[in-house]
């Protein structure tokens, strides 16, 4: 019974960091920013979005469980030195993202608290190094990324409702959208799926020892768990931005969320706006860090026997260069972007490398597909994007 709480708590944590990783300052920058953009329309996108996300995630976490190979790992497997090309693409694009999630820690502590922005950096990195120096860091990890995720959601959802939404006009518009944008539909998918996001959660259940054909259900279960819950927090945040825009109120640039908290819920609003930023924020260092960490643990022996002491390397790293340069609003949709552009990579390589999986295991087709159209899809989004900035 123990061991059957214990396997529980893992897959439930695992969603939890996949689904925190990604709701970061950049997750919540850009759905309101982008709703502000297409008002009511940007429902669509969040369905599309949904749709490539679990084409993705099953996929990923899947053969990474059957194989019991990280994903890096995985990729040699395709051709020599594969692996390594994915591995500096996921660590550039955590590191991108996560210099924006120790400024988003900072702009959170500034709200609540009234700290210095780089002040309240400074406390959350030592915040993040405390779960990696305790002995059961991916237990400690499991449980706080649960508890923020859940704070953020009651948080938000109390928003949404003090900003009455046109609900209906949500639902017309997310079926019949007015006007469709890929970019947007790429950042989105990026920010939720792209770059070492899709892989936080598999890489913690193999750690876990929760692989194999026999768990691939629980796998399965978990990685659109995942999804559901990031959905979640985007669709409430969506509607939570739309009732502030549709009142005719104009959000800031610099800070687009804080005007719909604070005019959706007056100072009460505006302090969960911090708390919501700071969990968000913390959780997704944690998670990008976790994850980058993990492609980077197969490239030397030294690296996977130090494998807690390199993740608070990566934090420590991420604030200082934050410290030093900063991370404006601009970059948090950049990073998103480049993760887009990630996926199309690492999945194509991941379901090559399913062919080539040993013990007669074949990949269901209908996943392979699914899988496939949104190497497709994303590809064509990514193209017609930069083509688009000449």
């Amino acid at each position: 019974m123990k061991n059957k709480s214990s396997s529980h708590g893992v897959v439930t944590g695992a969603a939890f960091l996949m689904a925190t990783s990604a709701i970061g300052p950049g997750f919540i920058t850009q759905t309101t920013k982008f709703t502000a953009e297409l008002q009511a329309s940007f429902g669509f996108v969040i369905l599309v979005s949904v749709v490539l996300d679990i084409g993705a995630q099953l996929n990923i976490w899947r053969i990474i469980s059957v194989s019991k190979l990280y994903a890096q790992e995985l990729a040699n497997t395709v051709f020599p030195g594969a692996g390594t090309l994915l591995t500096g693409l996921i660590v550039i694009g955590g590191i991108a993202f996560n210099i924006g999630n120790i400024a988003g820690c900072g702009l959170g502590l500034q709200v609540l608290f009234g700290f210095d922005v780089k002040t309240g950096a400074l406390i959350s990195c030592a915040i993040a190094l405390m779960i990696f120096l305790i002995k059961e860091a991916g237990t400690a990890m499991d449980w706080f990324t649960k508890l923020l995720g859940f704070i953020m959601i009651v948080l938000t959802v109390y928003v949404a409702f003090q900003s009455h939404p046109p609900v209906q006009e949500a639902l017309l518009k997310t079926l019949m959208p007015d006007k469709i944008n890929e970019t947007i539909i790429l950042t989105i998918v990026g920010g939720t799926v792209g770059g070492y996001i899709s892989f936080a959660g598999a890489h913690r259940l193999l750690d876990a020892g929760i692989s194999g054909r026999q768990n691939l259900r629980k796998v399965s279960v978990s990685s659109v768990t995942a999804i559901v819950i990031a959905a979640v927090m985007r669709i409430v945040l969506f509607l939570a931005a739309l009732g502030i825009v549709m009142q005719g109120i104009q959000l800031n640039p610099a800070n687009p969320a804080a005007t719909v908290f604070q005019s959706a819920a007056g100072l009460v609003g505006y302090k969960s706006f911090g708390l919501v930023l700071w969990s968000a924020a913390i959780t997704s260092v944690i998670g990008s860090a976790f994850t980058s960490v993990s492609f980077m643990k197969t490239l030397h022996p030294f690296i996977f026997n130090n494998f807690r002491y390199f993740i608070i390397g990566f934090i420590s790293f991420s604030t200082i260069v934050f410290l030093c340069v900063g991370q404006p609003v601009s970059v948090l949709i950049f990073a998103g972007g480049l993760n887009g552009l990630i996926l199309p990579v690492a999945l194509s390589l991941i379901l090559v490398a399913a062919l080539n999986i040993v013990g007669g295991y074949k990949h269901p087709y209908l996943l392979q597909l699914a899988g496939w159209l949104v190497v497709i899809a994303m590809t064509y989004m990514g193209a017609k994007g930069i083509i688009n900035l000449f």
